[in-house]
């Protein structure tokens, strides 16, 4: 496995308003991120925040190109990111101990933290079509260039892992400064990973290493 120090290249925040950063997700141009009561969206140029929507959102958020999945309780939400308005309901496989949430080959990946699991699920019905194990706990996920990566936060210490798809194994790892704690986890589809910072309320820009085209 590789291990390495977190590169960390920008860090936003903390926002007016917002005690806590959970999920994150990015549209192209924009991130954006639950923060208990409200979805967020932020310039990631600017640093500056350009609108909210009212709505409960305190873990996992994913975008599919067009909609915002927002998990809520027990369940996950599909909204308009236009108006705000909630399109569906399905619910999420870990019954209220789900974390964060990805889209990626049409389908929502779900964590679960504690169980140290990732789902894949059906966005339409909420079905697992399935599970992939992992050895440490899950916050965010996000998929970029074929490969997963998820986050995990134990007491003081957070990464970054990347992870085998099919067997769950631990491939790489960036560890965060002590102290620096990964909730949510979102690629740019590019070479930045935003993080969630959970309580510190800001959202950092890692860098995701670069590999060769036969590696992994």
């Amino acid at each position: 496995m590789k291990r390495a120090a977190a590169e960390i290249l920008r860090e936003y925040g903390p926002f007016p308003g917002v005690e806590a950063v959970h999920g994150v997700t990015f549209d192209g141009h924009n991130v954006w991120f639950a923060s208990g009561d409200r979805l967020n969206v932020l310039d990631p140029e600017s640093g500056k925040p350009v609108r909210t929507i009212d709505i409960p959102a305190h873990a996992g958020t994913a975008f599919d190109g067009r909609y915002l999945f927002q998990l809520f309780e027990k369940n996950i939400r599909k909204i308009d990111p236009k108006s705000g308005r909630v399109l569906a309901t399905i619910p999420a496989p870990g019954n209220g101990g789900d974390s964060g949430m990805a889209w990626a080959e049409g389908s929502l990946w779900v964590g679960q933290y504690r169980e140290k699991k990732i789902h894949q699920i059906d966005p339409e019905t909420g079905a697992i079509i399935r599970t992939i194990q992992s050895n440490r706990f899950v916050t965010g996920v996000t998929w970029v260039d074929g490969d997963l990566w998820h986050g995990t936060w134990e007491g003081d210490n957070s990464e970054l892992c990347r992870i085998d798809p099919k067997t769950g194994e631990v491939l790489e790892e960036l560890a965060m400064p002590p102290g620096t704690g990964v909730s949510g986890l979102e690629s740019d589809g590019k070479d930045q990973l935003f993080c969630g910072g959970g309580p510190s309320g800001k959202i950092r820009a890692v860098k995701r290493p670069k590999r060769s085209a036969t590696a992994g």
